[in-house]
């Protein structure tokens, strides 16, 4: 059953730029998660064409998936998101769930 982590975002004034390029489908955080098997994308959604705020949503085959790739991958996890915290004024876990 696939699993799915949605993730919302306020991005830093002067940042959208390098948000969407660390964050969209081919950005650092999916190159991060394609290290793991179970990883199926990530897509990343505006609110409005001149909104600050985006969601993104990692889609994973199983929960286990993630899990797993947590347990491997937890350091370099940890170093990117606060490498790219200050391209975010604010993120907010949405929902995780199988689909």
């Amino acid at each position: 059953m696939p699993y799915i982590r949605i993730w919302r975002y306020q991005v830093a004034p002067g940042r959208e730029q390098d948000f969407r390029a660390a964050y969209g489908p081919a950005g650092d955080w999916a190159r991060l998660f394609r290290r793991a098997d179970g990883y199926l994308g990530t897509e990343l959604i505006q609110a409005a064409p001149d909104s600050r705020l985006y969601l993104t949503i990692d889609r994973w085959r199983a929960a286990a998936d993630w899990d797993r790739f947590l347990a491997a991958h937890r350091e370099p996890y940890q170093a990117l998101d606060r490498r790219l915290a200050p391209l975010c004024a604010q993120d907010v876990e949405v929902a995780s769930f199988e689909a």
